[in-house]
């Protein structure tokens, strides 16, 4: 079945100058420092009661409601039937970060096999609604250089049968179909603790009259799930890493219907800028929406 490909190019959100950086303004801080006192992965039986109640919650409620609001449509399914074994023993994901609910999608997506966990913005834990984003397994990454040898430790432990998803992109830029570079640190964490980089592509479809007219949707959103990549240990260390996030980057954007030849961006972040592709300066030149 051929698929459908969309590229909403709105100019609706602020996107940054810095493909990096974020748009939304987060003005709550609730004060937590995160350093080597801090539970990065809480184990504690309070925290793991919450957990397993607002589990059901989202299992009852907010997954169908994340199936209507996005008008979600899973491909690829049979990669991870067919890499049971390797899912069991720990994995690492990376997406294109594109939605305040694609964390979600990936949830109900991948739940019958692991309930992940997510590397997010410490200012996402330390922002009012933080205690959510822990309940639905997000790890904040330390700032704090006191915290970092147990924020590694406490991963060791997780990816041993657990799964942790990253945003490689860095940040959120809603309905943005381009895949922006990736930094590096999801790679790292592949080598560190010798683990593969499952790839996930967030796509779009153009929605219907209703959904258009009536609710103002941008798009519908499709999840793309990838086969697993493993590192090439005939390389040294930092081509280990460097190759492993070009060939995910690559997959990423063939995941969302792009060549990745074709995609104005390239596969590692240098300092990149945002390119307004959907102006008459660069939009000739586009080919990535199918």
């Amino acid at each position: 079945m051929k698929k459908e490909y969309f590229d909403p190019k709105t100019n609706k959100f602020p996107y940054p100058t810095d493909t990096f950086n974020h748009y939304i303004i987060l003005k709550n801080d609730r004060g937590i420092i995160f350093d080597e006192n801090y539970p990065y992965v809480d184990n504690s039986k309070k925290f793991k009661r919450k957990r397993r109640f607002i589990r059901i919650i989202i299992v009852l409620i907010v997954f169908l409601m994340t199936k209507i609001r996005l008008g979600l449509k899973v491909r690829g399914k049979r990669n991870l039937k067919e890499n049971k074994k390797i899912i069991k023993q720990g994995v690492i994901s990376v997406s294109n970060h594109i939605h305040m609910w694609d964390y979600l999608a990936i949830m109900r997506t991948v739940r019958h096999y692991k309930w992940p966990y997510v590397l997010v913005w410490d200012k996402n834990v330390n922002d009012k609604q933080g205690k959510n984003v822990r309940y639905v397994g997000g790890i904040p990454i330390p700032t704090n250089i006191n915290g970092t040898k147990r924020y590694y430790k406490e991963l060791e432990e997780l990816l041993k049968d657990n799964w942790l998803h990253l945003y490689a992109e860095g940040s959120m830029w809603e309905f943005y179909q381009p895949i922006r570079p990736f930094k590096l640190g999801a790679f790292k964490l592949a080598y560190k603790f010798d683990k593969p980089i499952i790839p996930i592509g967030f796509s779009y479809r153009k929605p219907n009259f209703i959904r258009r007219k009536i609710f103002r949707q941008i798009a519908c959103i499709n999840i793309n799930i990838g086969k697993p990549l493993f590192l090439d240990k005939v390389l040294d260390k930092n081509e280990q890493i460097i190759d492993l996030a070009n060939r995910c980057h690559d997959e990423v954007c063939k995941l969302c219907g792009i060549n990745p030849i074709e995609n104005i961006y390239e596969n590692i972040y240098n300092d990149s800028k945002r390119i307004d592709y959907y102006t008459d300066t660069y939009g000739a030149n586009y080919k990535g929406s199918k």
